[in-house]
């Protein structure tokens, strides 16, 4: 096992993974930017080294800050987190080279999941059901883009073969649109993510979005952890996340998850990931490979009882899973409701100093944050300031526990996203469970948001 891990991220993230090194014995070296020196995770790290100034391109963006850091610390490995460098071929293999080991998969697993057209074919071959679509980027002939869009039917998407976020992708309905709309996704897709390469999928109306959640060893062991419904999202963010999927019957999920798991082994894969799909008439489509810890990944700790992140590490160090499938159990239900520094209502971000925070507390009840009274939320990094997850024997358990803590929560100083989920976790359609992932911003627009 390590002696020291780095951690090359910030906000809670940075918090969860030193939690997981403190309680493997391991000692953390945090690395941040002058708008985070006084972040919690910084004044509990046992070693911490300021990388650069607040924008990310100079501090969390900069390989070569965080290479030295870990060389003048001593670190052993890596913990890149989600978001920033997590995804990062480039990176991994940068770390690798310099004698750390990176805890993620390897860079060429990354290079491969990370392309949305070499991640549909690898899935296609380890047989994991996709979106019918182009075989693979889209060629430029435009009679054959209409052809392939023909045999295809309408409505079809366009993706960046590069993008993620729910950037990079166009919705066309007819055939006198296509061409227009394939030229301008290539062009910002070349100028977004470097890669003008796109291609084109079946367009599902009413889709949800659920995921499945992967570990995988160096020993050629993999297993996956259930699954969680992400399908309420306001342009393709999540907001609230659940674990397992309500209303799905389990031997359609067994079979995906069984799938998934044979395809970690197919491509060699390493650690925590997650297998992205969308879900609609009793079917499973792959959408995309997360190859990273995902913000949501409390609700799968709390119905697994797995601590995802030390098997991160474990897995890095060389351990093998300590499990196998048929040992996994899925115990009631988990709900996360991430809370966001913003509007409630114009979702415009509110940074600012908190004058006032009292978390929740009581049976079933976990918060993940780097807040605290008076800290102060900078204005350069992404709105999310912590997590409300909860657990309970039923769904309705777990609903009831989530509308206490929301309303436990106090939060002053600055504007938070909590005023709608107090109203989401009240509204009848998701108390039902199994809404599309257009169902908030349908919600949004009947409310006038």
């Amino acid at each position: 096992m390590f002696k020291k891990v780095l951690i090359a991220n910030r906000g809670e993230i940075a918090l969860r993974i030193q939690r997981a090194c403190r309680e493997l014995g391991i000692k953390s070296v945090v690395v941040y930017s002058e708008a985070d020196r006084d972040a919690k995770y910084v004044r509990l790290a046992d070693e911490a080294v300021c990388i650069g100034p607040a924008p990310s391109a100079q501090s969390y963006l900069s390989m070569p800050a965080i290479i030295a850091t870990a060389e003048v610390t001593d670190a052993e490995a890596i913990h890149p987190g989600y978001g920033f460098l997590s995804e990062n071929a480039d990176f991994a293999e940068r770390v690798e080279r310099s004698g750390f080991t990176f805890i993620g998969p390897t860079p060429e697993a990354i290079r491969i999941m990370g392309d949305k057209v070499s991640a549909k074919q690898a899935m296609i071959r380890a047989g994991v059901p996709c979106v019918p679509g182009s075989e693979g980027a889209l060629p430029e002939d435009p009679k054959e883009i209409i052809k392939i869009a023909r045999s295809v039917g309408y409505p079809v998407i366009i993706k960046a073969a590069g993008g993620g976020g729910g950037r990079g992708m166009r919705v066309v309905h007819t055939e006198a649109a296509l061409v227009h709309a394939v030229q301008t996704t290539r062009a910002e897709a070349g100028a977004a993510f470097g890669n003008p390469q796109v291609y084109m999928e079946k367009f599902l109306e009413n889709p949800r979005h659920v995921e499945i959640q992967v570990l995988a060893d160096t020993h050629r062991n993999a297993v996956w952890l259930g699954e969680r419904d992400c399908s309420m999202q306001r342009r393709h963010q999540k907001i609230i996340e659940e674990a397992p999927a309500p209303g799905i019957p389990r031997r359609i999920i067994e079979k995906v998850g069984d799938r998934c798991a044979a395809a970690c082994k197919k491509i060699g894969y390493r650690g925590a990931g997650t297998f992205e799909f969308l879900y609609e008439n009793g079917e499973f489509y792959f959408i995309e490979m997360n190859t990273r810890v995902q913000v949501e990944h409390p609700v799968t700790e709390l119905v697994t009882g797995i601590d995802i992140v030390q098997q991160q590490i474990k897995i890095a160090a060389g351990e093998k899973l300590p499990f196998t499938q048929r040992q996994i159990e899925l115990r009631g239900h988990a709900i996360e409701c991430r809370i966001n520094a913003e509007d409630p209502v114009k979702f415009v971000p509110s940074p600012g100093r908190i004058t006032m925070w009292h978390a929740p507390g009581g049976p079933g009840v976990r918060v993940d944050s780097h807040a605290y009274t008076n800290y102060f939320v900078p204005p350069n990094y992404d709105s999310m300031i912590g997590k409300i997850i909860v657990h309970g024997d039923t769904r309705e358990q777990a609903l009831a526990r989530m509308r206490i803590a929301l309303s436990e929560t106090v939060v002053e100083g600055i504007q938070t996203n909590i005023p709608l989920h107090r109203e989401l976790m009240a509204d009848a359609k998701f108390i039902e469970g199994g809404t599309s992932i257009h169902y908030l911003e349908a919600w949004m627009a009947a409310h006038k948001r």
